[in-house]
């Protein structure tokens, strides 16, 4: 509105320049009556500028000087005694009503015209213009008012609807992150803590062991994290270092796993984490699940992309029928879905379980 109000004043000056030049070029107080407009137009601007809205001050100033006093200046002055001589500074009191009806309330707005349209009409029969001009021109005036108020009405209204909506969407934005956030901590507790205690409560393994004992510990101190909501720390960027802390992490609840690694490519830290924590439920699955206490994790690069797999020679499923819980579907496929990579399982009854993990897919 700011630019709005000021380009409709600018065209009123460029009026205002052009009636001067052809008709009292040779008078010097209607210069100085231009440029006091000129003057009010850039202390108006200035003032918006710098507060980001146009001020009441500046344009009551405006309004009375402008507006309502300038018309008098330039006819008892400045020798304006014509309707034509003394137009250009009734044309700026449109520009003046559309700064009010901005910058003031309903009531400040009316008044503002209402002063307006009263000294515009004793300056047209000071001049004696035409009934038909002066009527055009103090519709003009009221007009100038209304649409500029009205623009602004919308604009704001446009405005409150967009904070709106942006308000909306970042708080779906929120709680979808905080979701992600809690299915990523559920993960995490499923192939870790709950792991260790389904184990434990199972007696498949020794709790007073090292081994268990620094298992522990390490889960310990990511549920410290959680509880405390502290960072776990930047993940290593070695994914054959990744993947050996889930073969100790199996192997301390009694899996005996067989690891080879063929030159695996080099991998951020946060995909190659991903990629063990996927390998980890693998493995879960396969002491869980399989009726073997063996397994065999390879990983090696092909073409460029990473490729874990997880293999076992145990009691197999039916490839068609993967359940919850098994966690291959959240804790392995939905993980690497989400770094672009791909899970695939190659299973049968009887003839044990492939889970193969590529990045990218």
């Amino acid at each position: 509105m700011v630019l709005a109000t000021a380009l409709y004043r600018g065209s009123h000056l460029v009026a205002g320049v052009v009636n001067v030049s052809q008709h009292q070029r040779d008078r010097p107080i209607q210069w100085l009556l231009l440029g006091t407009a000129i003057a009010s137009t850039a202390l108006v601007c200035t003032a918006a500028r710098r507060r980001g809205r146009v001020t009441r001050r500046a344009v009551g100033l405006d309004a009375l000087v402008v507006g309502c006093l300038l018309p008098f200046g330039a006819y008892a002055w400045g020798g304006a005694r014509e309707p034509e001589t003394i137009a250009w500074t009734m044309l700026l009191g449109g520009s003046a009503s559309a700064l009010a009806a901005v910058a003031f309330g309903v009531r400040g707005t009316a008044i503002a015209v209402a002063l307006l349209v009263s000294t515009h009409l004793v300056g047209y029969l000071l001049v004696h213009a035409d009934a038909a001009v002066t009527a055009t021109h103090l519709n003009a005036l009221v007009f100038s008012a209304v649409v500029a108020r009205v623009l602004a009405w919308y604009l704001c209204r446009q405005g409150a609807r967009l904070d709106a909506a942006n308000h909306r969407a970042l708080t779906a934005e929120a709680q979808r992150a905080r979701y992600a956030e809690r299915i990523t901590h559920y993960s995490a507790l499923h192939d870790t803590v709950l792991a260790t205690l389904t184990a434990i409560a199972r007696g498949g393994v020794d709790a007073n062991t090292a081994v268990m004992r620094q298992r522990c510990a390490r889960e310990a101190a990511y549920l410290r994290r959680l509880v405390e909501h502290t960072d776990g720390g930047t993940p290593d960027s070695d994914i054959r270092t990744a993947l050996e802390e889930s073969v100790r992490a199996a192997e301390a609840l009694g899996l005996r796993v067989t690891a080879r690694y063929h030159e695996p490519p080099a991998v951020p830290g946060d995909i190659a984490l991903i990629v063990a924590q996927a390998a980890t439920e693998a493995l879960n699955n396969v002491r869980c699940h399989a009726g073997t206490d063996h397994a065999y994790l390879t990983a090696t690069g092909d073409a460029g992309r990473l490729v874990v797999t997880v293999v076992d020679r145990g009691r197999g499923f039916d490839a068609g029928d993967l359940t919850g819980g098994l966690g291959l579907d959240r804790s392995v496929h939905t993980r690497m879905r989400a770094i672009g990579g791909l899970a695939s399982v190659d299973a049968a009854p009887g003839e044990g379980v492939r889970v193969e993990l590529r990045w990218p897919s």
